[in-house]
Order: C-alpha cells, then structure tokens, then sequence
C-alpha cells in the first residue's frame, strides 16, 4: 500500500524522541515561548513581519475572515470570492460570519483561479475580498490577480496550506495578500500535527489575529498594544484586564507542542520541498508519454513546491481506467481536494447563487492525486510511474 502519507514528520522516529524530552521537561504545555519562537522563525522564513500561530491552518482562514470583519473591512452581507477548487474550510467561515460566497472558476492546465476568472467573475458579482487557494503547490498569476484587487478596491486573501515554498518571479506564495494561512497538518510540507499560521505585513491587521486567536482578550499582545486597547475602553483595574474581551474571537490556540514541532521540523524544511520537487519531476516525466493526460502549466512558477502528484485526464473514460489502475496497485487516491465546492452538500444548503464553473466541473470529473513525500521509496515511485503508462 503506497498511502497519501506515510508518516507523521520528516525524520519521525528522531522528531518524536525530541517531543518527548520535550514534554517531560517542560514546565507550561500551553500556549507560551516555543509558539512565539516559531511564530518568528516562520515569519523570517517567509519573509513578513508577522506570523500568528493557530490550531489548524481551518482557523487561521477563520481568525482571518473574523479578523476583517472586527476592523471593518468586511461586513454582513459583503461578497467574498473564493477559488472553486478549494477547501471546505475556506469557504465555509464566508458563510458563518454571514457573507455571501461567490466561486470562481479555475483553469485545468494550472489547477488555479487566474485573472481572466477574476475578471469574468467582476461583471456580474461586486466582491469585497478575494480568498484565492493556491492548489498543490501550484499558482495562478497572482501578481496581476493583486493588480486588478487593488485597482478595484478588493481585498486579496491567500489560502496557502498546499503550496509553502512556491515561488513566482514577483515573490513567495503566500505574500501577495493582505494575509494567507498556512497548514501543519501530518500530510503537509511540514508537521506539527494539527497547526496552521497566518501571515500579514499589516500591524493592526496582526493585532487583530491575536485577539481573535484568544477569546478577544489581549494577553498575547505586546505591553503597548495591551495599554491601547486598555485606555480605548477605559480598562483601567489590573485585575479586571485579564477578562476583558475586546472584540468577536474564539478559541484557536495553538499548544507548546505545536510550537515546538514547528521548530524542530523546519530545520527538515528545505530538505522536504526538494524531495518532494525531484519526486514530483520524475512523475511528471512519465506522465508527459502519455497522451491521455494533460501536463499542468508551471511555466511561470519560478521556485515550485508541490504538495501532492496530480493526475489529470483528458476525459471521465480515462479518469476512471487510470483511477482503476493506481487502486489494483494499492495506491490511495483521492479527488483534487474537495472537487467542485459548489456540488458539496453544506454548499447547497446555504448559497442560492451558483454560478457557471466549466474548469472546477472538469477538474471535479477527469482529476485525482497520490501522495508525494520524501518517504517514497524506489519501489513506490516506479509503482506510480507504472500506472502512468497507458
């Protein structure tokens, strides 16, 4: 059985040694240094100020949303894009916090959103923000798509828990937007666990994250940002401070676990996005021999960090012969992501406009993908590449 993945962490059997040293020595499990540690280490690796670490990287697309709305950029009932070919979880806080969702197509060569999509979706939608999804490691243009946002006044939101270490001629995935989030899940670029950030350039806007993230209260705030708010609401017992609650949050708190995890995996970092990328590479070779598929457009990624292997087909007569293949041999398979979110369940409950979605609905039908992780083996890549073979 070759699985999606294999293991936990990069290097499990010296990372799970070091968390339980870890844990036995440690005197505070929750929240505390280690997460404010690699909250910095995460934020100069990336290159931006600031990086707030959550639970999961599904909080971090909500405390983002929560975020926008407590500074007012969003508000009930504002339109919000999304790219169609998503996640459950960027979608779904659109509808919690009361906004109306509008999908947005993709284009099959790429896997992503591009401007054309933009600009379509603009002729008939007025949309307040943009939260676009970098697919598997691939990107659309974004650059133009941050060109057209800003020109129209809308605010650009990146979900980018499949594609850390992408990179465009313009910059790093993840950088383009006001803020993006980022996942620690066990089958992403690196583990925590459960874990997930988000980014911002933007003070208030990273202000905001940490309020959101705890309660609304502002004990993880720096003693001048805790004396703002103080004084704003006229907060004036210290002994009161600590409960007060200053504006809509949750409970997203990451543990010292995740903290040190994320710590200790990053060293693995780099070492993970270049096996991933040879793996990735080799694959792709084989696929490129066979007619039935079409080669994704990478072109004008400049550094690319694929998540996953993605299989597309030309056709739903090849999607299900190849799918039947990988299957026979033992190698799981799932859809791109979660398909065409407009045909999930909880999508049609809530959101009556659904709009024309050509590239989501043939990604949904001629598309799959296997794993792709330092830990496959000669064995498990000549498996795949044999697949590939007509």
């Amino acid at each position: 059985m070759i699985p999606l993945m294999k293991n936990a962490f990069l290097h499990e059997e010296e990372t799970k040694k070091a968390l339980s040293d870890f844990i036995m020595q440690a005197k505070r499990l929750s929240m505390d240094t280690k997460c404010k540690e690699f909250e910095i280490a995460f934020a100069k690796k990336q290159g931006v100020k600031h990086a707030v670490l959550f639970n999961s990287g599904g909080s971090a697309n909500l405390a983002i949303l929560q975020s926008a709305k407590n500074l007012g950029l969003l508000k009930d009932g504002d339109q919000v894009g999304f790219s169609a070919l998503t996640w459950a979880t960027n979608v779904m806080p659109i509808i919690q916090l009361g906004m109306n969702p509008v999908a947005i197509d993709c284009d099959p060569a790429t896997l992503n959103s591009m401007s054309r999509h933009l600009v379509e979706t603009l002729r008939n939608h007025k949309i307040k923000a943009f939260f676009i999804t970098n697919v598997l490691g691939f990107a659309g243009d974004l650059a133009e798509i941050k060109k057209i946002c800003d020109e129209q006044n809308i605010i650009l939101f990146e979900d980018n828990c499949e594609s850390l270490g992408t990179e465009l001629p313009e910059g790093k995935t993840g950088n383009f937007g006001l803020s993006s989030s980022f996942s620690f899940f066990v089958a992403h670029h690196m583990s925590t666990i459960e874990g997930g950030m988000a980014i911002t350039n933007d003070d208030d806007f990273a202000e905001m994250l940490r309020i959101v993230r705890a309660n609304g209260w502002d004990r993880n705030l720096e003693p001048d940002q805790q004396e703002k708010w103080r004084k704003e609401h006229s907060v004036e017992s210290e002994f009161y401070s600590k409960y007060a609650f200053y504006d809509l949050a949750f409970n997203l708190r990451p543990t010292e676990i995740t903290g040190f995890l994320g710590l200790y995996q990053m060293q693995f970092l780099d070492e993970n996005l270049r096996t991933r990328e040879e793996n990735h590479r080799r694959l792709e070779e084989a696929l490129k021999e066979n007619s039935d598929f079409i080669v994704l457009n990478r072109n004008h990624i400049k550094k690319f960090s694929p998540f996953a292997f993605a299989v597309v087909c030309k056709t739903p007569e090849h999607t299900k012969k190849y799918q039947s293949k990988f299957l026979e041999a033992k190698i799981e398979i799932r859809p791109m992501i979660a398909g065409n979110m407009q045909k999930q369940p909880f999508y049609k409950k809530y959101v009556k406009d659904m709009v024309d979605l050509p590239g989501a609905d043939f990604l949904h039908s001629n598309a799959f993908y296997c794993g792709n992780y330092p830990e496959l083996s000669e064995d498990d890549l000549s498996t795949i590449e044999g697949c590939l073979k007509k």
